[in-house]
């Protein structure tokens, strides 16, 4: 039986070639803080079980990447965490499409793009000014669940056409 905390990586990722889940937030309800997890179950359709917008008609499931939270923090001149951005999972490293109907598969869950995400107004309290302007074009994607699954820490990313 294998346990829960295990993190799954691919070859690929091992090799550093495949980007990876290095971090999953939730919150409740809007304006709550987010909760670092180490697993989640999406619904297709509906989004992460126990996140504020499970079952919104396409705010599904929110993507950044590592790369471009590092792009952040060296403009901003301060760090800039996955939990602060309000993103639910953080990718090691590539860019996360943004045109909308791209797709990609986290774990074994399947996502299509809606819509490039605004870094929100939250961002200058939570993160400190400038946060919004150094996250802008570097916020992620905001995608629908097209499958149902589990996403964890350590679950390969697979972006572009073999998705």
């Amino acid at each position: 039986m294998t346990n829960p905390t295990d993190v799954r990586l691919s070859d690929d990722a091992i090799r550093g070639e495949q980007p990876v889940v290095t971090a999953i937030h939730i919150a409740p309800a809007r304006r709550l803080p987010m909760r670092a997890v180490e697993s989640v179950q999406v619904d297709a359709g509906l989004g992460i079980v126990g996140d504020r917008y499970h079952g919104t008609k396409h705010r599904h499931v929110t993507v950044q990447s590592q790369t471009a939270l590092d792009a952040a923090t060296e403009d901003l001149g301060s760090p800039v965490e996955p939990g602060g951005t309000r993103r639910n999972i953080t990718i090691s490293q590539g860019d996360v499409p943004t045109t909308p109907g791209e797709r990609i598969r986290i774990g074994d869950v399947d996502l299509e793009v809606v819509r490039a995400a605004a870094p929100c107004k939250l961002l200058d309290d939570v993160i400190g000014t400038g946060a919004r302007t150094a996250l802008r074009r570097r916020a992620g994607s905001v995608f629908r669940a097209l499958s149902s699954g589990s996403i964890a820490v350590g679950d390969p990313v697979r972006l572009g056409p073999q998705a």
